[in-house]
């Protein structure tokens, strides 16, 4: 009879395509896959695998078994879902998925006030800008920076994220971007299209003299003097030494939402979390808008 595990192992090495891949998956060495495949494909009668250039590749056994494994994950995974939110104690462990700007100038201190206010409740926090897949239980709640946020998942915007054009001291603000032409500029790398587009747009891409692919690196750089450039505005409030030198008009700014699966939106865990955080993030609300920034001293 054929195991779970037997189909677990056909659905790595597809995904896969190699038997150290599979091995990171399952938690074991590759030797053990291969002889479990070789085990397998016995019991079988059949091959499961064909070893090519580009690894290991599906038989057409292999295929419609990787197919039932994937029909079974889900199956398992949605039954998993289903009884998380039916817990009824606010206990045991939750995976955040969120990116490490805001893990590192925004939510630090918020898990900490929650993790006091719930100890049975243990955080397990991935961060990156990937979008894990909530349905297959990557993770259990995501808050993340968007403008659409999947409609498989619900949550709610807790605020928008505004942003500025900032610089080191002694500048001063200005009524135009003009204004700022004579200074060297620091600019995101691919994962930030609205900022590109809004500095070739209004700089143009000779004025850039820095560019890096994460936000972090933007602010440091900028701290740093290195040029000017534009950054979400309750980052910059991190840094004492920078200036908001400039508002770009018109701005129709990404949402900071909390997210889970509706599946797990009744658990007393994801409750407990989706509201403390939820009602914490939201009243910091003005500083992710810039408001404060923009208030008499």
């Amino acid at each position: 009879m054929l195991a779970w595990d037997d189909f677990r192992l056909v659905k790595a090495i597809a995904e896969r395509r190699s038997l150290a891949g599979a091995a990171d998956i399952l938690g074991v060495n590759a030797s053990t896959v291969f002889r479990r495949l070789g085990a397998l494909e016995d019991r079988l009668g059949a091959r499961l695998f064909e070893r090519g250039r580009a690894g290991y590749g599906l038989t057409t056994a292999g295929d419609e078994m990787a197919a039932i494994a994937d029909r079974m994950s889900d199956d398992i995974v949605s039954f998993e879902r289903r009884v998380l939110g039916q817990d009824l104690a606010p206990t045991g462990e939750l995976r955040v998925t969120t990116n490490d700007s805001l893990l590192i100038h925004a939510l630090t201190d918020v898990f900490a006030g929650f993790r006091r206010a719930y100890p049975d409740i243990t955080l397990d926090v991935v961060v990156g800008n990937a979008v894990l897949n909530l349905s297959k239980r990557d993770a259990d709640i995501a808050l993340r920076v968007t403008s659409a946020p999947p409609e498989t998942l619900v949550g709610r915007r807790l605020a928008s994220i505004y942003w500025a054009v900032y610089g080191l001291a002694p500048l001063r603000a200005v009524d135009s971007v003009e204004a700022l032409d004579h200074l060297p500029w620091i600019g995101p790398g691919d994962m930030l299209g609205h900022l590109q587009r809004w500095l070739r747009d209004q700089v143009g891409e000779h004025k850039m003299v820095y560019r890096l692919n994460t936000v972090l690196g933007m602010a440091e750089a900028i701290a740093a003097g290195i040029g000017v450039g534009p950054l979400p505005c309750y980052i910059a409030s991190r840094f004492p030494g920078l200036v908001r030198l400039y508002d770009p008009p018109g701005q129709q700014p990404p949402g900071l939402w909390i997210l889970t699966h509706p599946d797990l939106r009744s658990s007393a865990r994801i409750r407990a979390f989706m509201d403390h955080v939820g009602q914490e993030l939201a009243r910091r609300r003005p500083c992710f808008e810039g408001v404060r920034e923009r208030e008499p001293a």
